[in-house]
């Protein structure tokens, strides 16, 4: 427990990696982080229950932080080339270069390397001029989906039954409107019919450690209802509708999804260490990829990391230097995390509201803080749309779910909102898969 790690990033995902390394070293640092993971009230027993190691923040950039290991939450500062910087001062680091992170970075080139990997995906179209992608959408049979080319922090996908809003959608985009130089160029892509999955998996480059899948709740409103967001919370793990066995269908995935695409970036000549994220949805036909994500899941990251069994960071050290040999475990328990965001969330949330937290009421929950400020006074003050969210353990997810709700009575700020649904379904799945 002798070491510092540095965590880059200040969301939800951010923390509940720095409260988990921290099980296992002396300091974690959270760069930029936010006042809220310095508060320690996210610790699932209170503030000094255990021997983790301390977490701070700071303004630092990472490269001026020294640290045995660098952990990069967002994929911006991945495109944007932070691994190859600390990589070339030497630094251990988690998280692709640039010439990997092209993944996220271009649905494009996303969508391209998984046709030469031979993975199954949607069939789709690249546009950079309007009157070309109308007509497409105009031969396609609906429902539409239209993607940003480039990042746009998980809003820039419409899924839509108009094709009305489709063209309109696709208009926005490719005039700079609605993302600006990200949103110039536009995949459109077949309408794929399934649940989704979410699976991540570790690589140090040459070898694959898949983690517990997840599944996230992108929607705002309940039902799946509104608009995109982020995330507005997940749970882990996903029983299927099927009774297959979800090892069987991490084993197909891995071989037909994850295998083939790490083997065409080894061709390629980009070596890879760092989370290959497959978005999955599980169609007739088996899992296909709806998109790769270069990083740890937000909000799936939440609800995988409190199962996690062993040391993450001797785990992550095993991926930052290409000597991957461990294996993830993870706990029987299931786990729901629920994402509180601040009124007008997505579109335009309302921000500087004080947050009231009562630490008892909260119970074995952890909190993991996002957009959150500090006043003058310490009072933690909402500060962006994904405020804060909690995450709760149970034997069964009927059991996460009610210990999760519990928890959220103890918060509290103005317009606070949150879906009420996360996890239901596939709780009253799981009961009945017992029962029967």
């Amino acid at each position: 427990m002798k070491s510092t790690i540095c965590v880059v990033g200040s969301g939800a995902r951010e923390h509940a990696l720095a409260l988990t390394l921290a099980k296992s070293c002396e300091k974690v640092i959270v760069a930029p982080g936010n006042p809220g993971m310095a508060s320690n009230l996210g610790a699932a027993d209170g503030p000094s229950s255990n021997e983790s190691g301390t977490i701070s923040i700071t303004d630092l950039p990472p490269e001026a932080i020294e640290a045995s290991l660098y952990v990069i939450g967002p994929e911006v500062p991945l495109v944007e080339g932070l691994a190859d910087k600390l990589r070339s001062l030497g630094k251990k680091v988690v998280g692709p270069g640039a010439d990997g992170a092209r993944l996220e970075g271009s649905k494009i080139w996303m969508k391209e390397i998984l046709t030469k990997s031979g993975v199954p995906t949607a069939h789709f179209g690249v546009f950079d001029e309007f009157e070309r992608a109308r007509r497409y959408l105009k031969e396609m049979k609906g429902p539409w989906v239209i993607k940003t080319d480039g990042l746009a922090a998980g809003k820039g996908v419409l899924v839509t039954d108009s094709l009305a809003h489709a063209i309109e959608d696709v208009r926005s985009k490719l005039s700079g409107e609605s993302f600006g130089a990200a949103g110039t160029k536009v995949v459109i892509e077949e309408y794929m019919e399934g649940l989704e999955l979410s699976l991540m998996v570790l690589t140090d480059g040459k070898k694959l450690a898949p983690l517990s899948p997840a599944r996230d709740a992108k929607r705002v409103f309940d039902n799946d209802e509104g608009a995109n967001t982020g995330g507005m919370g997940a749970f882990s793990p996903v029983p299927l509708e099927s009774g297959e066995s979800m090892d069987k269908l991490v084993d197909n995935a891995m071989e037909l999804a994850v295998e083939p695409l790490l083997g065409r970036l080894i061709k390629d000549g980009i070596e890879y260490r760092g989370v290959l994220y497959a978005g999955l949805i599980l169609t007739e036909e088996g899992p296909k990829v709806v998109e790769y994500n270069i990083r740890f899941g937000d909000p799936e990251t939440q609800a995988i990391l409190p199962r996690l069994e062993g040391d993450l960071v001797s785990l992550l050290d095993q991926v930052a230097t290409g000597h991957l040999t461990a294996e993830p475990r993870f706990s029987p328990n299931r786990c729901v995390n629920v994402v509180l965001s601040a009124p007008g969330y997505p579109e335009s949330p309302k921000v500087g509201e004080p947050i009231e937290i009562n630490r008892e009421k909260l119970g074995n929950s952890q909190v993991f803080f996002a957009g959150v400020t500090q006043s003058e006074d310490g009072t933690l003050l909402t500060s962006g749309g994904r405020v804060m969210s909690v995450s709760a353990l149970g034997d069964n997810l009927i059991e996460a779910r009610e210990n999760a709700y519990r928890s959220i009575e103890g918060i509290g700020f103005e317009g606070m909102h949150f879906r009420r649904d996360i996890g239901l379904l596939a709780g009253e799945l799981e009961l009945t898969s017992e029962s029967t």
